[in-house]
């Protein structure tokens, strides 16, 4: 009887048996689980915005357009961007002859937005309208100007050599948005 005993307990110590059948063998882990906070806006200003449906431009019209950067406007497309979509006004040939985008977050990203399109050491300074700060910057295969203001940025892109016009339009984007 003994040797049966003695086997039935080392059977149930190889085993893992216990005194009780919910019994946990590891220990519980007293200490609070910590988790890291995540931010739900991503690091770094967000990609640059693509044409997704058919316009208007919500803030600028066609006709204002035409007449600013000299070309008739035959299509406009927007972006999924919100609160303000950018908007991008085709000319007749298909390509794309102006871009208007509207960036509202942070003041780190509006800036860096801004250097991204005129970049300081290749730019002209740009302070208009007043108390917007940017770059300009003009050339054969269009031009650009670029502002931001707290955090939000404005950024025109057009196929003009001449910034001026990126420029007017900047403006009445502004004007039109109540930036």
């Amino acid at each position: 009887m003994r040797r049966l005993t003695s086997a039935l307990l080392l059977a149930c110590c190889l085993a893992g048996c216990s005194t009780s059948p919910d019994a946990d063998p590891t220990p519980q882990n007293t200490q609070p689980t910590r988790t890291t906070p995540t931010t739900t806006q991503p690091e770094g200003p967000p990609p640059a915005p693509e044409p997704v449906a058919d316009g208007p431009c919500p803030y600028l019209e066609s006709a204002f357009v035409a007449e600013a950067n000299g070309q008739r406007a035959t299509k406009v497309r927007i972006s999924a961007d919100k609160p303000h979509p950018a908007c991008f006004f085709y000319r007749a040939d298909g390509n794309v002859q102006l871009t208007v985008r509207v960036y509202v977050g942070t003041a780190k990203n509006a800036k860096a937005l801004v250097d991204e399109a005129a970049p300081i050491d290749s730019s002209n300074p740009a302070s208009s309208p007043a108390g917007w700060k940017g770059g300009s910057k003009g050339g054969d295969k269009g031009s650009v100007y670029a502002v931001a203001k707290e955090g939000t940025a404005v950024i025109v892109t057009t196929n003009q050599a001449q910034s001026i016009k990126a420029r007017r339009v900047t403006e009445k984007a502004i004007a039109t948005l109540g930036l």
